[in-house]
């Protein structure tokens, strides 16, 4: 479903826990990280769209999260024609996305990577809000930076310090929400090809 200016409506979702980290997914057989996203389809509302691409890439439900906030109006970014699949060449130009901010009011361990059977991501990981933006692959970037910041003001109150320094480290998980196998770090923009 595109609009009529060839964007397909989609979601994007920053979830963060109770130490204001996010999540932070790394795409299946790549070394991509990034937020969970998805598109919307016909006759869903945003909010709908974004509880189910929830439950499909992170395994978590309405009840296990709080709405934080959201962005006002829609992000958009342009996908580069060699990452649009060619019968979709013409029509396509990119996504446009309404973000959420989401507070993890259930465990940790209800994060379960393999909800359904066709998992976004292979492992995650809890970083700093201001995540390192050079992980994310570069045509994404603007929309990233522009959701982190009109978002932040749910995250961060007036007057107090908060940095943007993104070396600093996260906590790893692979898999499901186990404990169990620590990722090496964020590498950096491989991705996979974009769809409508």
């Amino acid at each position: 479903m595109l609009d009529k200016d060839g964007y397909r409506p989609n979601v994007g979702i920053i979830l963060l826990n109770a130490r204001n980290e996010v999540f932070w997914g790394k795409r299946v057989k790549q070394h991509s990280w990034q937020f969970p996203q998805g598109g919307i389809k016909y006759g869903e509302s945003p909010e709908q769209a974004m509880f189910r691409e929830l439950w499909e890439e992170v395994g978590l439900k309405s009840e296990q999260v709080k709405i934080v906030g959201r962005t006002r109006d829609w992000l958009r970014y342009d996908v580069p024609d060699q990452w649009i699949r060619r019968e979709l060449r013409g029509n396509y130009r990119g996504q446009k996305q309404i973000w959420y901010l989401l507070r993890l009011i259930g465990r940790e361990c209800d994060v379960s990577l393999r909800a359904t059977t066709h998992p976004e991501f292979d492992a995650w990981r809890w970083h700093e809000y201001w995540v390192p933006l050079d992980a994310v692959i570069e045509f994404k970037r603007d929309v990233y930076q522009q959701a982190l910041l009109e978002l932040s003001r749910f995250v961060f109150r007036p007057g107090r310090p908060h940095h943007r320094d993104s070396r600093s480290k996260g906590r790893s998980f692979e898999g499901d929400g186990e404990r169990g196998h620590a990722a090496v770090g964020v590498t950096t923009s491989g991705a996979g090809s974009e769809t409508a």
